[in-house]
C-alpha cells in the first residue's frame, strides 16, 4: 500500500511543477527600461543632433547625459525653444555633468545654453512610444 500512495504523490509533485513551469515560461515577460548614454561614449558634445535618428525609445527609458559640466550643460526645452535654441526663461537645466532623465510618453527636447552651443548641433530631440 505505501508504494500506491507514493508513487501518486510523485505524480502529483510532478505534473505541479510542470503547470509551474509552464506559467512562468508563458507569463509576458515585462520589458525593462533601458539607458543610452547620448552620444555614446563620446558623451554630450558638439554635433551629436544627430545621435536620436534610427533608435527606438520607450516611456520609462533613461537618457544619459555626460560631459564636461565646466562648459556645457542640459536644458529641458519645448520644440520651438529646440528649433530655434532660445531657451525660455523658467526652462529645467541640469548642469552635474552625469545627469540622468527618465522618458515619459512623447517628443522631449534638449539643448546646451552655452552662446553658440546650440546652433553648433549641441541638441537633440527624442521620441517615446
Amino acid at each position: 500500500m505505501a508504494r500506491g500512495r507514493g508513487s501518486a504523490s510523485s505524480g502529483g509533485v510532478l505534473g505541479a511543477a510542470l503547470l509551474i513551469g509552464f506559467l512562468v515560461t508563458s507569463a509576458p515577460l515585462a520589458e525593462a527600461a533601458a539607458a543610452y548614454m547620448v552620444g555614446d561614449y563620446g558623451g554630450w558634445k558638439f554635433n551629436v543632433a544627430g545621435w536620436a535618428k534610427g533608435r527606438t525609445f520607450h516611456a520609462g527609458d533613461l537618457l544619459v547625459f555626460n560631459y564636461n559640466r565646466a562648459v556645457h550643460d542640459v536644458a529641458i526645452v519645448n520644440a520651438a525653444a529646440y528649433r530655434s535654441c532660445a531657451v525660455p526663461r523658467g526652462a529645467k537645466v541640469l548642469r552635474s555633468g552625469r545627469d540622468k532623465v527618465k522618458l515619459g510618453k512623447g517628443t522631449h527636447y534638449f539643448v546646451c545654453t552655452v552662446r553658440g552651443h546650440c546652433q553648433a548641433g549641441m541638441k537633440i530631440a527624442v521620441r517615446a512610444v
